[in-house]
């Protein structure tokens, strides 16, 4: 399995592309922005998934242009975010001026969901607190955080659909996961659930 980060944007958004190197099948996690860059990340692969941790503005603007140009692959959120997807006031896209092309999610991703590309297998974990409908991929040997976890911090909770309280039990789901998995943020730099085990100030101690 191989993972190449493309971040893009005025907030540094890091979208994720997972290539199962068995098969060439691909997912993405988060479309930022879709450009050359992307396209050119995408190559030959056969892009099965577009896999939405949330559904604000900055995680999600490029996922129509994306469509437009892979019909085949499938948009994935969860069903409390998936209006976001076609709101710019919801996905918080009209507050900060970002124009928003709206589309449809082809499937909604519940607690504990998986779906599979190639041999892979991605196992779905709600993890609300950001949003109502975050959701976190595990993947092989990655948990893709969304703006649950990032390093030594946690994502916001005051936007609308926001709350502490789900925040920390998400975190303390994310501590109580087996293993030392490679964390990939939404922002920022990777981590390691180990590391944020033992340094988050906003897990460790839960």
């Amino acid at each position: 399995m191989k993972v190449i980060t493309l971040t893009f944007g005025s907030l540094e958004n890091n979208c994720f592309l997972v290539i199962d190197e068995s098969t060439n099948d691909s997912v993405l996690i988060d479309c930022s922005a879709y450009n050359e860059r992307l396209e050119a990340a995408i190559g030959n692969t056969n892009l099965r998934y577009l896999l939405l941790t949330h559904g604000h503005y900055d995680h999600i603007l490029g996922a129509k242009e994306l469509k437009d140009n892979h019909p085949a692959c499938k948009i994935a959120i969860s069903k409390e975010d998936a209006p976001m997807l076609s709101s710019a006031r919801k996905s918080l896209a009209g507050y900060f001026g970002s124009p928003q092309g709206n589309v449809l999610p082809d499937i909604l991703l519940g607690d504990s969901d998986s779906l599979i590309f190639g041999s892979t297998e991605i196992s779905v974990l709600a993890t609300p607190g950001h949003t109502k409908g975050s959701r976190c991929f595990i993947i092989g040997n990655y948990l893709f955080s969304g703006d649950t976890l990032f390093k030594c911090s946690c994502g916001r909770t005051d936007f609308p659909g926001g709350s502490w309280v789900e925040m920390e039990q998400s975190l303390e789901r994310l501590k109580k996961l087996n293993g030392d998995l490679i964390v990939c943020a939404g922002h920022n730099e990777n981590s390691t659930l180990d590391y944020e085990r033992r340094n988050n100030p906003y897990m460790k101690n839960l």
